[in-house]
């Protein structure tokens, strides 16, 4: 695993805690000032809790700094149990044993026992934490979302060695799919080894390949959208943007044209599913009675369901409300000179195979609504690139057109707010996605989300 993700996912875990010692603090008060607790133990009463208020704002971020220094979140997510409970009991050992110095010294009236509570209280809730994520990581949905799919490249020695390495830690989702020894075959194999599994990055070990080799091989990823780990010196690209980074304590140039990994892009993640979860909560009546209005006017599945091109290329199934007849695809050959999209993407204004509900389901984008599912599996996002179908994507006639497979797809995007009904060339909707990928920042994600609105309201987006 990178640094920069081990960082987030450590800062997380701080954040997480330090709302836990937070709640910690609060609840050893509220059970020491507890009218029955003080009169079953003939305890005097406490001082209002605004007057430790100061106190609970230096104990916040000091906690989990206090877990830092004894090692607590230098360790996998899944490690022993023990790896886990001596370096926590020694960091709310020393918060609560830091906390009663406190008290002592600055003479607060605060009772000695709230300060004991309080360590028994935070140590019980972060390992409640702990347990939850471990049973959480271990479950066959976080598997897959976590897991990411590699290629090895560089000589059966080096491949060797990674492969060992990886293995040393299971917990980090990285799975060797491929491995390829470009002193053997030619850099241009790897393209078809991306197409066949679809990963999400190359790990190259270029120590004994040459450098032409090696920069065949980036740009062969770069093309692609595919993140390269050059475990060596670094090469010039034209896209890719090369940052420096250790994997398994040794150095890495990261070739990658998609945005890196930021507080911004967790924060994406949790609007995705946040967002996701309230519009399907909200949107469950009518769902319903779409559902009953689709099963009542057709013949057929209320649900259209296909195989579509996820991150990187890798193939899932996404929901949609059916709008078309059910021999819709059997009649899709005898339409294809009435495309009006150029290139793999097939468009048409007044296609005849839709239903009179669905057109009415495809001017609102109502059809598309069921893809919040989707969002919420962590195949799609609320904002990015439409998916196409994987058989579309085997027509690319330019290999850079891939790229728009390096981020996650999305419900709406560039191209859905820029007046789609009036882009007829399939380069203008890449170069949109493109231009999307390069300039990705959460700010931009809003001002999509914003502009969508209007145009879902008014039926201008589709057709």
């Amino acid at each position: 695993m990178l640094r920069r993700h081990r960082q987030i996912k450590m800062q997380i875990q701080q954040l997480l805690d330090a709302c836990l010692f937070a709640a910690s603090f609060w609840s050893a008060w509220l059970l020491r000032a507890n009218p029955d607790v003080m009169s079953f133990f003939s305890l005097a009463p406490v001082s209002p809790f605004e007057a430790y208020f100061w106190l609970y704002l230096i104990l916040i971020p000091a906690s989990p700094l206090i877990l830092e220094a004894q090692g607590f979140y230098d360790r996998p997510l899944l490690a022993p149990r023990r790896v886990v409970v001596w370096p926590l009991f020694k960091g709310c050992l020393v918060a609560t044993i830091g906390l009663i110095m406190v008290l002592f010294f600055f003479r607060l009236e605060l009772a000695r026992s709230v300060a004991v509570l309080f360590g028994i209280i935070s140590f019980l809730l972060v390992l409640l934490k702990e347990e939850l994520l471990r049973v959480g990581l271990r479950s066959k949905f976080a598997r897959a979302q976590m897991q990411r799919r590699f290629i090895l490249v560089g000589t059966e020695e080096e491949t060797k060695r990674m492969r060992q390495e990886l293995k040393a830690r299971p917990d980090d989702g990285m799975r060797v799919l491929a491995e390829l020894n470009l002193n053997n075959k030619s850099a241009g194999e790897l393209a078809s080894l991306l197409h066949e599994h679809s990963v999400n990055g190359v790990i190259l070990n270029a120590r004994q390949n040459s450098f032409e080799q090696v920069e065949n091989a980036i740009n062969i990823c770069e093309l692609e959208g595919v993140e390269v780990w050059l475990v060596a010196d670094f090469f010039k690209t034209q896209i890719s943007r090369a940052s420096f980074d250790d994997f398994q304590g040794r150095p890495v140039m990261v070739f990658s044209t998609t945005p890196e990994a930021s507080w911004q892009s967790v924060v994406k993640q949790l609007i995705d599913f946040t967002g996701a979860l309230l519009a399907v909560i909200l949107l469950a009546l009518p769902f319903i009675l779409i559902a009953l209005l689709i099963k009542l006017s057709s013949r057929g599945p209320i649900l259209f369901r296909q195989q579509r091109c996820g991150l990187n290329g890798h193939p899932f199934t996404i929901y949609k409300f059916r709008t078309m007849e059910m021999d819709a695809e059997e009649r899709k050959e005898e339409l294809a000179a009435m495309n009006e999209m150029s290139g793999p993407v097939f468009k048409m204004k007044n296609d005849p195979r839709i239903t009179a509900v669905g057109r009415w389901l495809r001017k609102f984008s109502i059809d598309e609504f069921p893809q919040l599912f989707n969002v919420l599996q962590g195949d799609m996002s609320l904002v990015g690139p439409r998916p196409l179908p994987v058989d579309e994507v085997k027509r690319f006639d330019d290999v850079a057109h891939r790229r728009r497979l390096s981020v996650k797809p999305g419900l709406t995007c560039l191209w859905q707010i820029s007046g789609r009904n009036e882009v007829s060339d399939f380069r203008d909707w890449v170069r949109l996605d493109l231009e999307y990928i390069d300039n990705w920042s959460l700010w931009l994600d809003i001002k999509i989300l914003w502009r969508t609105v209007p145009i879902v309201l008014m039926g201008t987006g589709a057709r």
